[in-house]
């Protein structure tokens, strides 16, 4: 590619330059999301109705993604899928970087033996296999969407930590920092005022890729059946119901898994054209 259309290529919007790799997959997870938020309303069946007398049927009028197993309508739930999918991954996405972030920034900013018994515990929370612990964890608790988001939240709380704590100790050695600690300001300003503003563009970077871990661990779980329980059904739930269509390669499994991918691939893009002013905490 030229440079003339390596420039081509960005479009410039509130002072930042776009890549049109990056506009094609944000417009991609804006789609998945407003489904994810309207799908009861959209959806053109009820997704426990029996709209077809073949099953594994294939795509056509009225059935424009076919039907399932036992003749449901797969476009209605692939679209409830998305919002099972899409809520409980956003949740515990949520859930993990906030506490993760805020524990790092605290033992960053403390010390001493704060920090070390933190970093010790939650170490020893990641030595453990994430599927090994959703999947001990579900079976034991049960696959409620709870459980499924505050297990899911455990598991990534450790490397979002680690990943604040990294930023926030740099940014604890600098000048600044000395400054307001001289002046006398409380741990809450220094986190809030100093620190935080410093790293929050990372974090929303690495925010991104947490939550394609947990979409793809939350899929990976309800495959195995420790996920939603019929009749809900989030993406990785209709794969494994409809696996017996993979011979015939129905439309009833293999859409689901090409729904995980386009959002998955869709943030991994956007993270990485994103405009170097909002990747970069030093632009």
């Amino acid at each position: 590619m030229t440079m003339a259309h390596a420039a081509a290529s960005r479009r410039s919007l509130l002072g930042h330059s776009y890549n049109l790799v990056g506009v094609v997959a944000s417009l991609v997870i804006l789609a998945w999301t407003l489904v994810a938020i309207f799908a009861p309303y959209i959806i053109p069946h009820p997704i426990g109705d029996i709209v077809d007398d073949d099953y594994f049927g294939p795509m056509r009028q009225g059935l424009w993604l076919g039907s399932d197993y036992l003749g449901r309508d797969m476009l209605s739930r692939v679209l409830m899928g998305a919002r099972y999918t899409v809520g409980i991954s956003l949740a515990a996405v949520c859930v993990a970087c906030f506490s993760g972030v805020v524990l790092g920034m605290v033992a960053a900013v403390t010390g001493g033996w704060l920090d070390t018994c933190l970093s010790r515990f939650l170490d020893a929370m990641n030595s453990i296999p994430s599927k090994l612990f959703g999947l001990v964890v579900v079976a034991a608790v049960g696959s409620s969407i709870p459980v499924l988001i505050l297990t899911l939240a455990v598991i990534y709380i450790p490397g979002a930590y680690r990943f604040a704590r990294a930023l926030a100790v740099n940014i604890n050695t600098m000048d600044f920092m000395t400054v307001a600690r001289v002046r006398g300001e409380s741990t809450t300003y220094l986190i809030g005022s100093e620190i935080l503003p410093n790293i929050i563009r990372p974090v929303l970077a690495d925010f991104g890729l947490r939550f394609v871990f947990i979409v793809l661990l939350l899929s990976g779980l309800s495959f195995l059946g420790l996920g939603l329980q019929p009749p809900l059904a989030d993406w990785g739930a209709l794969v494994r119901e409809n696996i017996g269509g993979l011979p015939f390669a129905a439309p009833a499994v293999i859409v689901p898994s090409l729904a995980i991918a386009s959002l998955t691939i869709s943030v991994n893009l956007l993270i990485d054209n994103l405009p170097q002013k909002i990747r970069d905490r030093d632009a």
